[in-house]
């Protein structure tokens, strides 16, 4: 049995089994979602009456088409603009055409989903317990670090304002010391000629 179905302004003709490209839809991959716009529906040779044609579609996986190029230019003008686009498609196997109603298989997910959950109040106990009865060796840890914290802080605000006044004084003993280097470079050029 076939049917024509529209959806994202497009026609396609379908059957059990078949795999199609279709406009973006909602929906996850495993979903499983019934196209309802139902133009025209046969068997062979027979027509059906497409009203009581029932599509039912699977998603496989949501994708993009190729790219596509949008390039634009006006001759004489220095008018180029080019940019490219990619169109979200979802892809569709065909699981059923026909009168009879379908089942969806999104429903196993809900109770999949309450396991998941589950498991992290698991974990979340195991924390509440280390809380409430912590190790010996942990809490005389987490002491010292609070104890050492408070005087590296007083300390590096003291080493800052030393930063700050050391500066000055190294800067001093630096120009000393170039005076210095030019005085003994002039001073030796000026000895021979006092020997002589």
């Amino acid at each position: 049995m076939f049917a024509v179905v529209r959806t994202g302004g497009k026609q396609y003709r379908v059957s059990a089994g078949d795999k199609i490209a279709v406009e973006k839809l909602a929906g996850e991959a495993g979903d499983t979602i019934e196209l309802g716009d139902v133009l025209l529906a046969g068997d062979g040779g027979e027509m059906k009456d497409a009203a009581k044609v029932k599509v039912a579609a699977e998603i496989i996986a949501q994708a993009k088409s190729e790219k596509v190029t949008v390039f634009k230019k006006r001759r004489r003008h220095n008018y180029r603009r080019k940019a490219g686009h990619r169109q979200q498609l979802t892809l569709l196997r065909i699981v059923q055409v026909g009168d009879s109603k379908f089942e969806k298989k999104a429903a196993p997910k809900k109770e999949a989903a309450p396991k998941a959950e589950e498991a992290p109040v698991k974990v979340a106990k195991k924390h509440e317990a280390e809380k409430s009865e912590p190790a010996k060796g942990v809490e005389t840890k987490k002491e010292t670090k609070a104890q050492k914290a408070e005087p590296v802080k007083k300390a590096a605000t003291a080493a800052k304002a030393d930063e700050k006044k050391a500066p000055a004084k190294k800067a001093a003993p630096k120009k000393e010391a170039a005076a210095e280097k030019s005085a003994a470079k002039k001073a030796p050029a000026k000895k021979p000629a006092a020997k002589k």
